[in-house]
């Protein structure tokens, strides 16, 4: 069975080490091993340098969250998008969807935290990092900024940055509110339309609907395979009728059920097509597809482009 290998922490440091030179208790910051889960902050501009010496960050998904500031001209590849940064962008990652950034001028800066979900537990901020626009797969995830909004935010992670150098005994309650800060801004960055909350049946379905999707996401071995392909799937498992769920859904998204499910199992597809080296049968399998052909019609129907075009 093939998995999608996921950068662990451990991993990253290692990276981080080639990285910057330095050696591990110097990245680790004092007192961490006594706090649930793990943060730590670092510089673009100390790391970026040796970074293209050595190597271009693997595009590959990572157990930790992070969030960047990053002040130059850059791409970023997240899950099946491509975006071209001319100046400063704010970028949010999360373990579940695989991303990369490719530096495309000399001039690089900015700053970059990494997270573990269990370190905002103790924040009991309520908030739930997956089911935020800025984290969830298909969300808004990377932001251009402007220069104003760039200097504003490069004082909270100098605030991070002094922080967790100093002898506080309750600096992590801190680093956390900072955490949250970054949060909260890339939140309020958001389209309004993905900021809408629940506030009836018809939202509530949709929620719960959309929930359901995409708690079969990712897929990470070629032994799991995708369960709840039809809207009728849907449905059922939500206890009405399949076209109260189109209507609902269309009023709510503008979108159909079919159209929905299609979309994601497309972009779950892009991925492994640029991620794993799995062959075309093996995704069509993962994704619920019987037969190669039909996910080769579908993908193209979706795409415009046949798997073996995409990946090439």
């Amino acid at each position: 069975m093939k998995t999608i290998k996921s950068t662990s922490l451990d991993e990253f440091y290692k990276e981080a080490i080639e990285f910057t030179g330095k050696r591990m208790n110097e990245l680790l910051p004092a007192g961490i091993q006594k706090e649930i889960g793990h943060f730590n902050i670092f510089d673009i501009a100390s790391t970026i340098a040796e970074a293209k010496r050595t190597k271009v960050m693997p595009y590959n998904r990572r157990a930790y969250y992070k969030i960047s500031l990053i002040r130059g001209k850059n791409r970023a590849e997240y899950a099946d998008k491509v975006i071209e940064i001319k100046k400063n962008a704010l970028l949010f990652a999360t373990p579940k969807v695989p991303y990369h950034w490719i530096p495309e001028d000399q001039h690089q800066s900015g700053h970059f935290c990494v997270f573990t979900d269990e370190f905002l537990v103790k924040n009991k901020s309520g908030l739930v990092l997956d089911e935020l626009p800025i984290f969830r797969p298909g969300g808004y995830p990377v932001f251009e900024i402007s220069d104003e909004q760039a200097q504003e935010l490069t004082g909270v992670f100098l605030k991070m940055k002094k922080e967790i150098s100093s002898d506080y005994a309750f600096k992590y309650d801190l680093l956390r509110n900072y955490a949250l800060e970054l949060i909260h801004y890339g939140q309020k960055l958001q389209p309004v339309t993905a900021l809408s909350t629940a506030h009836n049946a018809s939202t509530r379905v949709t929620a719960l609907f959309i929930e359901l999707l995409e708690r079969q996401f990712p897929i990470e071995s070629t032994g799991q395979k995708l369960l709840l392909r039809k809207a009728k799937d849907y449905a059922d498992r939500l206890a009405i009728h399949v076209n109260h769920l189109n209507k609902v859904l269309k009023e709510n998204t503008g979108k159909t059920t079919t159209d929905i499910i299609g979309a994601r199992i497309a972009r779950e597809a892009k991925i492994l097509l640029k991620q794993t080296d799995w062959s075309i049968s093996e995704i069509a399998y993962a994704l619920g597809f019987e037969e190669v052909a039909h996910f080769s019609n579908f993908f193209k129907r979706q795409s415009s482009v046949t798997p073996v075009l995409f990946r090439s």
